[in-house]
């Protein structure tokens, strides 16, 4: 099997437009909550998000292009364009045919649904836009980056809800070490923080309702959380063997080293007894790219901020990693990003990359009183200094999508 590396990163989030900007705000501890500017709110008794600040499409696209995109592609490939940049692969790829493309997302363009559906309803068919399935059907934004950059190999989007960037970056690694393609372009994107979406949300009580503070409103392992915060944004990865970024002279910013995968066959939404699928997605994982548990100093938890979801995720680490559970890192950067839902696990596998390359872990914040049920170390409210040899990124999805995924500080 061939060994596979990251060369390129790039993000936009709730914290940051950029890679650096992102990973200083993470580091800071800023949370990205704050009430809506989407649009208005009123009627909803949650009012508040982890949106994308001051994002400008056309930094990357022109008017033509804006008009036609949702944001959910947009995202992706501001994403894109900035990992590409990074991976010093342009002017252009060394072979387009061996290079694919992989993005997940849980929804794709749910506001061009939306708005969509209320011209059809109040104006006529006529009214509805030739672009509307295109806009929106999620896996436009990986046919869109192919088209951009000319990339001719795998393409193909991941819908498996949270765990949907996830897979998309473990199958992504999969072509790569079975010889189907040398380079990916993978990761995820979602721009969901619609009316829609979250009278969906809010109405299974999935949400917090922190309307007065947004900022303490995401608190995984805190024992007074009370749900998620939604939010906005994309991740997007260039993985390359290792003798195809070699070749070219490439920086090495990490190895992927594991990817773990299992389902629940429990229940739509809640997760199975003790994490149960969980800890068998970390174990096929560790088993994969033959880690010792011992090497993991740190795991990037889904940790919603939801009761039972970040209790059965605890439990399943400690099932998995004994006594060594205790000495590890364990968590949440979504009480600063929100839930990115399609787009989270990229993003929370990148901060797992920059974490092993930079010794650096970001807090979970918002930690006022432990849950004795979540007693793993979550470096709370403060940055943490340490060196991390292996990291471990883990994604749950509803539909019981459990994924898991490790990457190792480069070691050539």
């Amino acid at each position: 099997m061939r060994r596979v590396v990251v060369t390129g990163l790039g993000l936009v989030t709730p914290v940051g437009l950029t890679t650096d900007t992102t990973w200083t705000n993470l580091l800071a501890g800023k949370s990205g909550a704050a009430p809506i500017t989407k649009f208005d709110p009123s009627r909803l008794q949650v009012r508040f998000a982890c949106e994308v600040k001051n994002f400008d499409p056309l930094l990357v696209l022109d008017r033509k292009e804006a008009r036609r995109y949702d944001l959910f592609a947009q995202f992706a490939i501001a994403a894109a364009e900035q990992a590409v940049q990074q991976a010093n692969l342009m002017p252009g790829f060394p072979d387009v045919e061996r290079t694919g493309v992989l993005i997940g997302s849980g929804i794709g363009g749910i506001a061009t649904f939306e708005e969509q559906c209320s011209l059809f309803l109040e104006k006529g068919p006529d009214r509805v836009s030739p672009f509307f399935v295109p806009m929106f059907i999620p896996d436009i934004a990986a046919g869109l980056i192919s088209i951009r950059y000319g990339l001719k190999g795998p393409n193909f989007a991941t819908v498996s809800a949270c765990a949907s960037s996830a897979h998309a970056i473990g199958t992504s690694y999969d072509l790569i070490r079975d010889g189907k393609a040398d380079a990916m372009v993978t990761g995820g994107t979602e721009a969901a923080i619609t009316g829609l979406t979250i009278a969906g949300f809010q109405n299974m009580k999935a949400l917090s309702t922190r309307n007065e503070a947004p900022e303490l409103a995401s608190r995984p392992f805190d024992k007074d959380r009370d749900g998620f915060v939604l939010g906005d944004g994309a991740a997007v990865v260039i993985l390359e063997s290792l003798e195809h970024a070699e070749r070219r002279g490439a920086t090495i910013l990490g190895e992927v080293v594991g990817y773990g995968l299992s389902g629940d066959a429990h229940h739509m939404t809640q997760p199975a007894p003790q994490g149960e699928g969980a800890q068998r997605a970390m174990r096929d994982c560790l088993v994969s790219g033959n880690i010792d548990p011992h090497e993991v100093g740190y795991i990037n938890a889904h940790g919603t901020s939801t009761d039972q979801g970040d209790i059965a995720e605890t439990e399943a680490v400690k099932a998995v990693f004994g006594d060594h559970a205790s000495r590890l890192i364990f968590n949440s950067s979504k009480s600063m990003t929100g839930h990115l839902l399609g787009a989270a696990g990229g993003l929370e596998f990148a901060i797992s990359l920059l974490v092993t390359a930079t010794g650096k872990i970001p807090p979970t914040i918002n930690q006022v009183t432990p849950d004795p049920e979540c007693d793993l170390d979550s470096a709370p409210n403060v940055m943490v200094e340490r060196p991390v040899s292996v990291a471990l990124s883990n994604s749950f999805g509803f539909g019981g999508h459990n994924v898991t995924l490790a990457v190792r500080r480069f070691d050539s």
